[in-house]
């Protein structure tokens, strides 16, 4: 009597893995929505700061790069609010509809699953930030030309600013990712990453040096020091956040979130 074996599988390839998140992420109409309205209302408020600055070009001497006029805070928390809640519900609708079961099944490594879909979803956003980040300067410096603030990439602080942005929204959507698989959940998950990123910071000042540590330690701070381009005020009653320690949180959130996210994953039941 003959007795058949099943027939050896491949194992799954990365690749293969990052091919699968993004054939799930570019199916969704709601990810390219999602994304040009962001687009639209980030550039479009730097286009309304830029040419209502009555400021702009009152002074002489050389150009002034304004930085709050070509990366408003008010379009950039959009940003970070809708990054943030994007990357979280690329986890969670997951949980909800019980794909994730599907997917576990068809690959046990369920840290190289996390791992495949917060790299497809830093290279998305990344590529989001990049031309939102690009596409808000050229907006502001065609409002603010002939006022005597429209200045080049080359100009002191421009590059910095504009790398900072672009990469705001990779980060933002990384932290929602973290926080997706930790509580698996679409309405507690979009609270927390609300409250982490947008409200927490608030709560804490730079008047004493313990608040303005915390402060400093948040996403929005670190953008926030890293598009200014003049230096704190050795003056001033509180303290400043460095140019350093800015993108030290830069790198610190993400890494932090996708590594609890792979531990987390690799210890629980779906």
């Amino acid at each position: 009597m003959t007795t058949l074996l099943p027939a050896p599988t491949a194992p799954v390839r990365f690749r293969d893995l990052l091919g699968s998140e993004w054939i799930k992420t570019r199916s969704l109409r709601s990810t390219w929505w999602t994304i040009a309205l962001t687009v639209l209302f980030v550039i479009g408020s730097s286009a309304v700061a830029s040419l209502t600055d009555k400021g702009a070009g009152g002074g002489s001497g050389a150009p002034e790069f304004r930085p709050f006029d070509a990366y408003p805070p008010a379009g950039y928390w959009t940003l970070i609010l809708v990054a943030g809640c994007a990357g979280a519900l690329a986890v969670v609708s997951e949980y909800h509809s019980g794909l994730i079961r599907t997917t576990t099944a068809a690959v046990p490594a369920r840290g190289s699953v996390v791992l495949a879909k917060a790299v497809v979803t830093a290279a998305l956003w990344t590529a989001v930030g990049a031309f939102v980040s690009t596409g808000s300067f050229l907006v502001s410096r065609a409002a603010l030309d002939g006022t005597g603030a429209a200045v080049s990439v080359s100009h002191p602080g421009v590059l910095r600013a504009l790398v900072a942005s672009a990469l705001l929204a990779p980060v933002c959507a990384l932290v929602g990712l973290g926080l997706g698989v930790l509580l698996r959940h679409a309405a507690a998950t979009v609270v927390t990453a609300v409250f982490t990123l947008l409200m927490l910071p608030t709560m804490f000042s730079e008047s004493a040096r313990w608040s303005a540590d915390v402060n400093h330690a948040m996403v929005p701070a670190a953008w926030k020091r890293l598009v200014q381009s003049w230096e704190p005020d050795p003056e001033s009653l509180g303290y400043a956040a460095t140019v350093p320690g800015s993108w030290i949180v830069y790198v610190l959130w993400p890494l932090t979130a996708v590594a609890l996210a792979v531990i987390v994953v690799r210890r629980r039941d779906v």
